[in-house]
């Protein structure tokens, strides 16, 4: 296995900018040694920032995302840290699913305004042909 792996070797690997990787650094997410200018990553903090973007595509907040990678290594360890996990999803899935009931009830809104444009719009239309005999 790889000792480390440069910002360039990460930012290509995981299609991120070498801001976005300054940015999880800055936040405390990832810690690089440094040599020189150059920034080099262990693969710890490879495996961090392939969590950091899990978390963001399963919708958690950076915060959210940083209180569980850091629970991994302190007291209550991964126990705590998968319970957490799981609150976590649970109220993620949650508030995916009160969108989701938004998001339908849009729908059929939708729908029934435009059912009632449509209705409009023939009414006008035949009012149009008849006028115009």
């Amino acid at each position: 296995m790889q000792r480390y792996f440069t910002i360039t070797q990460l930012t290509q690997e995981f299609d991120i900018t070498t801001r976005t990787l300054r940015f999880y650094e800055a936040q405390g997410l990832v810690t690089p040694q440094r040599r020189g200018r150059q920034r080099l990553y262990t693969p710890g903090d490879r495996t961090r920032i392939k969590l950091i973007l899990r978390g963001k595509r399963l919708g958690f907040s950076l915060n959210e995302i940083k209180e569980m990678i850091e629970m991994y290594g302190t007291s209550p360890g991964e126990a705590g840290q998968l319970r957490l996990l799981l609150e976590k999803i649970a109220a993620r899935r949650e508030e995916l699913l009160e969108k989701q009931r938004d998001i339908e009830l849009t729908l059929l809104e939708l729908d029934e305004v435009e059912t009632g444009a449509r209705t409009r719009m023939s009414e006008l239309v035949s009012r149009t042909r008849v006028g115009s005999e």
